[in-house]
Formats: structure tokens, C-alpha cells, sequence
């Protein structure tokens, strides 16, 4: 592990808390939102730097930062990234200076409030990706649950606005649950395997904890606790009925934010199948089964929507489902492809979620009986949204490409019909997003509100144009991003299928 002088991921997960600190502190609301701007700016640029800074040769964590917290469970405040998990950081910047760009003028109330707490989410999101003491990873996972609530029920767009946010509390609360026992399970496991007493063998210390013997019936219990807590966030069938509930109800920006980000997929990657090596290698296809029964659900209930918002939340639940098949498969080709697809929800998915937004702000609904010929009075979102749509079903020369098709390979290379499960699949999301774009921005428009509506503003443009510009580079250039995730990802394989470091993607 590599040891980092210069604090970067404490100063990634303190900067936004900073920023707001500082807004509570201003009583003008244009000067927060410049703040908010600045210091959305200022992380993106830290994230950026990271990254370029970022030594693709070493597989292991680097940027480590460990002191010391609660010296009486040996738990202690412990960052660091690997090539799985440090374009998570980049990536969470940019979905919130996106986001933050986009809602610039529609919100109208609270606004100080909704600002601070958006970066106090951006921060705690950072350190869902960055912690690496168990407890610590806990905290800052429950810790989006507060800023969610709060921006889900003061600024939902729907009547059910104050219910989604309950649900959505209740339901990640209960996931919480599982989680915590896991991680007390696997620290009292540790004090058991060094022989030592509670008070002194107890270690939260994920590196540590990988290289701590387990019995295979405690693994059996540790890892179903973790599948079960991160396939409520991630979501999985049959939790996932929160998703399309808080995609209607909630804002526009936090809408982008929700199907942008997928911890409880991170997490199954990060943490579940890793710390119980022996059993996931044994039941990966239990969860490569979920996965496929949530790609196929997602997929059909997609086709019967009417309403945009949920379409794209189904098509979310289906598209996370096929991550879970290629984290399943234990290939390099679906791991990686898995990577590339997480990274593509902050891109994508994001993009889609605000341009559909955009339409309910301006018209006030996005039922297909209000919605068609689009396309005519909003040339420019029609451009953003077709771009996004074809790199969601994976057209060459977009992001979605060489995502999909390494998810395609590594099921394949897994198992066949697990491969073909995969391919009908997504054959299912591209008819239910293309049938309804058709109805949607082609045709008539048979309502007068839709001879009203105004093309994208400037600010929205340039919220668009940033993911955008990365769907096309990582479409042209999917090369950086194998580079980067390719040893942490054979290091991870290790631990199942003993492979060579040496392995390529393409192998």
C-alpha cells in the first residue's frame, strides 16, 4: 500500500463540508449558490488530479490516510483507493456540479439549504468510496441518508413527495441493519483467528480482514448479510420498488443523482464477494440469478410505462441488474465491463433523468399523453437525448459500447444461457426506451402547451455537454479506463480463481 503526504481524500471529503459551512454562513442566496458552484468546481479539479496522479502500475491501495478515531474498538479514520474505485471519485464530482449547473434557477425555495445539503451528500459519498475501517465505510454510508431525506421531502415535485422519502429512509435503514451485523461478525471473527480478546483482537481494517482466515459457515453468513444489505441500495428484485417511487416524487437534480449513483453495486463488488472468497465462489451464480431476474423484470415492467421519469428508473433497475450478472460472472471481461457500466449511470442515466426534468419543469408532466413532437420545439435536448439513448443500448463510438459488450463476454464466458439471458435483456431495454422516444419527440404535437415549450437554456446546455463529452471520449478511448482498473481488478480475481496479474481484457 501506498502511502499519499498530501491528504487528497480527506481534503475530497472535507472540502464540500467546507463549502457547506460557508453557505450557513451567507445570507445571500446568490452568493451560495456561487459557493456551492466554486467548491463543486474545486472538487471536481482535486478528483481530476487524483486520478492523473494515480499510479496504474500498482495494483494495491494508494493515497493511504490512516489515523487514529475510536482507539477502544481499534476502529481508526482509514482512506484509500485502488483502480476498482478511485474514477468513482471524478465521476461523483462531476454528477454533482451537473447537478448543481441544471438546478441553478428551479430552485426557489430553501435554496441555501438545498445547496449545503447536496454537498454534505457529495461528501459522504466520497467516503463511501474512499474508506477502507469498516465502521468508518458504515458511517459515511448512513450518513446519505439524512441529506436524501431532506431533499426528497422539502423539494420533491410530486404530491407524494414527503412518503418517498420516507420510504426510501425506511427502506435503506433496514438495509443498514445486515450491514452492521456483517461488519461486527467480521471483527469479532478476527479477535477469534488472533486469539486474543474482544477488547483487543477487534480490527475493522478492510485490507486486514481479506487476509483473515474464516470458516466457510461464518463466510456463508457474512456474505448473505452483505448481499442483502446492498441490494436494497443497489436495487435488486425484490427491493427495488423504492427507485421509481423517489425517481417520480423527488427533483430533478436528486432524480439524476439517485440513478447516477449505485453504492449498493460498489458495494457487492467492493465488499461482499471479496471478504467471503471461498462461498461467493461457490454461490456467484445465486447472484448472478438475481441479477438476471432484475435485468428481465426491470426490462418488462419498462415496456409498460406511460410515464418518462419511470421509464428511465425501470430501465436503471434492469441495466444495474446486468452490473450484478458481470460482477457475478468472476471474469476479468464482466468485472471490468461492470466497472465501465457504474461509471456510465453518472454519465448517462444521470443525463437522461435531468433532460426528462427539464420537459416536467417546462410542461409540467412527463406522461406520454402530454408529451409528442418534441423534437420540433427542442432541437437541442431531442440531440442530447438521442446521444444518450444510443449510448445506453451500447452504440459504437459511445460509453455504453465497450461496457455492454464486455458485460456480454464475461456472462457468456460464465455461463451460455446466462450470456443469452443478457443479450435478450437488453434487446428488451432498447425497445422499451426507442418505442417510447418515438412517441415522445417524434410525430405531432397534438397539445398546445407543447408549441410553448423552450429549448434548453444555456446553463442546462453546458450541465449536458460535460457527460456528454465524456460519453464520446470514453466511446473513442475505452483504453484509460481498462488501464486503470485492470490490476486492482486480477488482484480481486485472485482471490477466487488464483489468475495471473498479467491478465488483458481482451484475454
Amino acid at each position: 500500500m501506498n502511502v499519499s503526504f498530501l491528504p487528497m481524500l480527506s481534503i475530497l471529503i472535507g472540502l464540500p463540508l467546507v463549502g457547506a459551512l460557508l453557505i450557513a454562513l451567507v445570507a445571500h442566496v446568490k452568493w451560495a449558490k456561487m459557493i456551492a458552484l466554486t467548491t463543486a468546481v474545486l472538487e471536481l479539479l482535486v478528483a481530476v488530479t487524483l486520478v492523473f496522479t494515480f499510479d496504474t502500475s500498482h495494483a494495491d491501495f494508494q493515497f493511504i490516510e490512516q489515523y487514529a478515531w475510536i482507539p477502544t474498538f481499534h476502529a481508526t479514520f482509514f482512506l484509500g483507493i485502488d483502480g476498482i474505485s478511485v474514477l468513482f471519485l471524478p465521476m461523483t464530482a462531476l454528477l454533482v456540479l451537473v447537478t448543481i449547473i441544471a438546478s441553478w434557477h428551479s430552485v426557489q425555495s430553501l435554496t441555501r439549504l438545498h445547496y449545503a445539503l447536496l454537498l454534505v451528500l457529495e461528501s459522504a459519498t466520497i467516503g463511501v468510496f474512499s474508506a477502507l475501517d469498516m465502521l468508518l465505510f458504515f458511517l459515511f454510508w448512513e450518513a446519505t441518508l439524512p441529506p436524501l431525506f431532506f431533499l426528497i421531502g422539502l423539494w420533491g415535485v410530486g404530491a407524494k413527495r414527503s412518503h418517498a422519502a420516507l420510504k426510501y429512509t425506511l427502506f435503506m435503514l433496514c438495509g443498514g441493519v445486515p450491514l452492521l451485523f456483517a461488519i461486527i461478525l467480521l471483527a469479532v471473527n478476527h479477535a477469534h483467528q488472533m486469539g486474543e480478546l474482544l477488547t483487543q483482537g477487534l480490527s475493522f481494517s478492510f485490507p486486514v480482514l481479506l487476509n483473515t482466515p474464516m470458516p466457510d459457515h461464518l463466510q456463508t453468513v457474512i456474505l448473505c448479510l452483505l448481499i442483502l444489505g446492498f441490494a436494497v441500495k443497489t436495487p435488486l428484485v425484490p427491493f427495488h420498488t423504492w427507485l421509481p417511487t423517489v425517481a417520480m416524487e423527488s427533483p430533478t437534480q436528486l432524480s439524476a443523482l439517485l440513478t447516477g449513483l449505485k453504492l449498493g453495486a460498489f458495494g457487492l463488488l467492493r465488499f461482499a464477494l471479496p471478504l467471503a472468497p471461498n462461498v461467493a465462489g461457490h454461490y456467484a451464480w445465486l447472484l448472478a440469478l438475481f441479477g438476471a431476474v432484475t435485468l428481465i423484470y426491470g426490462a418488462l415492467i419498462a415496456l409498460q410505462q406511460t410515464n418518462l421519469r419511470q421509464l428511465l428508473a425501470y430501465l436503471s433497475i434492469s441495466h444495474v441488474g446486468f452490473v450484478t450478472m458481470g460482477i457475478a460472472s468472476l471474469t476479468l471481461q464482466g468485472l471490468q465491463g461492470a466497472i465501465f457500466q457504474l461509471l456510465n449511470f453518472t454519465l448517462i442515466a444521470s443525463s437522461l433523468m435531468l433532460m426528462a426534468g427539464f420537459i416536467q419543469q417546462r410542461l409540467g408532466s412527463t406522461e406520454l399523453v402530454h408529451l409528442g413532437g418534441i423534437a420540433k420545439v427542442m432541437p437541442t435536448c431531442t440531440v442530447f437525448f438521442y446521444l444518450c439513448s444510443v449510448a445506453s443500448i451500447g452504440m459504437p463510438l459511445t460509453s455504453g459500447f465497450p461496457a455492454e459488450l464486455l458485460l456480454i463476454i464475461g456472462t457468456f464466458k460464465y455461463q451460455f444461457g446466462l450470456g443469452v439471458v443478457g443479450l435478450f435483456g437488453s434487446i428488451l431495454g432498447v425497445a422499451a426506451l426507442f418505442m417510447f422516444i418515438q412517441k415522445t419527440f417524434l410525430g405531432e404535437a397534438r397539445h398546445l402547451p407543447i408549441h410553448q415549450l423552450v429549448d434548453l437554456r444555456f446553463h442546462e446546455v453546458w450541465a449536458l455537454c460535460l457527460s456528454s463529452l465524456l460519453i464520446l471520449i470514453f466511446g473513442l478511448w475505452p483504453q484509460y479506463v481498462f488501464d486503470i482498473t485492470q490490476g486492482s481488478l486480477a488482484l480481486w480475481l485472485n482471490r477466487f480463481l488464483n489468475l495471473p496479474l498479467t491478465l488483458s481484457f481482451i484475454s
